[in-house]
């Protein structure tokens, strides 16, 4: 009698699209390439616009070291990327904005395309002021250089604001305000330690989102500008309206509102009454705090007493690519 065997086998979906973002411009790149190209696919690589020297890079060198009949690299403004979307895929993976995303699902449903998205999320740092154990000016200076030292935060995982009880806000100010200049020096600007905005639309948005009258009545230290050289000192708010477009989108500068609350149990609270965060940091010694933010909130991912640190975890995303690129 024969006997039935059963075999699994890998197949690969097939010619995979991937759009990456400008913040992270290689790594957000190469590494879901890497994990299509392991898992079978050809790939055709659109790299973002708004940064033109390394997508210009992109291009240049993927070509002369890997297979162009399995590998492209496209590079346009939106209009190219729309032409790119109008095509089927077997797979569109895509790390930007939501509202960009909303174009990108949108397109890839007349064609039933699976797609990936790699999106943002406003990341709070929660303080807590009771937790004696931990040294406040060790964790001021990793946040300072998590906010404003990450491509002046210019990062999908970098610091979009701070919760604190108000029994701590004035010491917070006042570490904060002796911290920046420590950090980048008197004159941030002359000090070629905090980046330029990537370009002038961006600059531009930024400007606004501090022209808002009652987010400038908030601004509590710095807030100065150059158009022309594309520069935003760090600037720090304390309480900016909610409803204030500085704490409903993504900042993506060196902008840091500082929220203020009750107690800092709150927190939990606030964070979940808005949408998932990419990241959350909390700066606390106390175990059954640190559960109940494990337990009773969701994101990306979360740190505890540091910052940015998980970025170096960014290679293994490759490795979860390759699954999701198989079928």
């Amino acid at each position: 009698m024969d006997v039935c065997q059963k075999e699994l086998l890998p197949e690969p979906l097939g010619l995979v699209l991937i759009i990456s973002s400008w913040n992270f411009p290689f790594s957000l790149s190469l590494e879901p390439l890497i994990g299509a190209i392991a898992a079978g696919n050809v790939v055709v690589l659109k790299p973002s616009d708004q940064a033109p020297a390394s997508s210009s890079v992109l291009a240049k060198i993927i070509p002369n070291y890997l297979d162009t009949k399995a590998i492209k690299v496209i590079e346009g403004d939106y209009t190219v990327g729309d032409k790119l979307l109008q095509q089927k895929w077997d797979k569109i993976f895509f790390t930007g904005s939501p509202k960009v995303a909303q174009i990108v699902m949108g397109a890839a449903a007349k064609h039933l395309t699976p797609v990936t998205l790699e999106l943002g999320g406003k990341c709070p740092v929660i303080i807590d002021s009771l937790s004696s154990s931990w040294d406040k000016k060790i964790a001021m200076k990793r946040i300072l250089s998590g906010k404003f030292g990450s491509c002046a935060g210019q990062a999908c995982i970098g610091i979009d604001y701070i919760l604190v009880d108000k029994t701590f806000v004035n010491e917070l100010v006042k570490l904060i305000k002796l911290g920046i200049p420590k950090m980048f020096g008197e004159n941030p600007k002359e000090s070629h330690s905090i980046s330029r905005i990537v370009n002038k639309n961006h600059f531009l948005r930024l400007k606004n989102l501090l022209d808002e009258p009652m987010v400038k009545n908030s601004v509590i230290y710095g807030g100065s500008s150059d158009e022309d050289n594309l520069y935003i000192e760090p600037t720090v708010l304390l309480d900016p309206p909610m409803q204030s477009t500085i704490m409903t989108e993504e900042i993506f500068g060196p902008l840091l509102p500082i929220i203020t609350l009750d107690k800092i149990e709150d927190s939990i609270e606030f964070i979940n009454a808005r949408p998932k965060p990419l990241t959350i940091y909390a700066f606390t010694k106390n175990e059954e705090f640190k559960r109940n933010i494990t337990k009773r909130t969701s994101s990306g991912s979360l740190v505890f007493n540091d910052t940015i640190i998980q970025v170096s975890f960014f290679p293994f995303n490759s490795l979860l690519f390759f699954h999701i690129v198989m079928k």
